[in-house]
């Protein structure tokens, strides 16, 4: 896998373990999807909040058709999986010349699987215009190994009891997470 440089910036040792999954599933996932801009989790909530970011203002018929699509395929996703969603939620923000778009999915029924069916529907959606950061190419196989981690820290996830709002995201080739 390619070079990453982490910094977890975390205010005292409490739960130190649950922790460091929860900062290491944040920084496997924006490694492994340069389309994901940051990653937040709430635990108060048990929410994963993907941020994605469109260069463009996206008129409100476009974002209702992509809020369908991700929804119907989330649905559908889980439907054959007879999985049970307890949330999902897609929401925007335009910013200058950008929009900005948030999907949040409940940590307890979400697996990597459909991390990378989000990713897959934004990417195809939004097309050149989603702003992703391309540093390097990785082979199948990291990817691979990479989607493994993220799906084995994801299960961990559920069974732990992280209380820490965690905040990643890129800045010059490193991912950063802070907790609040």
């Amino acid at each position: 896998m390619g070079k990453v440089t982490m910094l977890a910036v975390c205010k005292d040792n409490k739960n130190k373990g649950d922790l460091t999954g929860s900062v290491g599933l944040l920084t496997s996932i924006l490694v492994r999807y340069p389309e994901v801009a940051t990653i937040n989790f709430d635990p108060g909530k048990q929410l994963l909040r993907f941020t994605f970011i469109y260069a463009g203002i996206l008129e409100r018929k476009e974002l209702d058709n992509l809020k369908a699509t991700l929804l119907d395929s989330i649905e559908v996703y889980n439907l054959l999986e007879h999985k049970e969603i307890s949330t999902i939620s897609l929401q925007s923000q335009v910013y200058d010349n950008l929009t900005v778009i948030e999907v949040q999915r409940d940590v307890n029924t979400l697996v990597q699987e459909e991390i990378t069916l989000i990713v897959n529907l934004f990417h195809l959606y939004l097309n050149n215009n989603l702003i992703t950061e391309e540093d390097e190419q990785y082979f199948e196989e990291d990817l691979i190994a990479q989607e493994k981690i993220i799906g084995r820290m994801l299960a961990k996830m559920k069974s732990t009891n992280q209380d820490k709002y965690l905040f990643a995201f890129r800045q010059e080739g490193r991912v950063k997470v802070f907790d609040k």
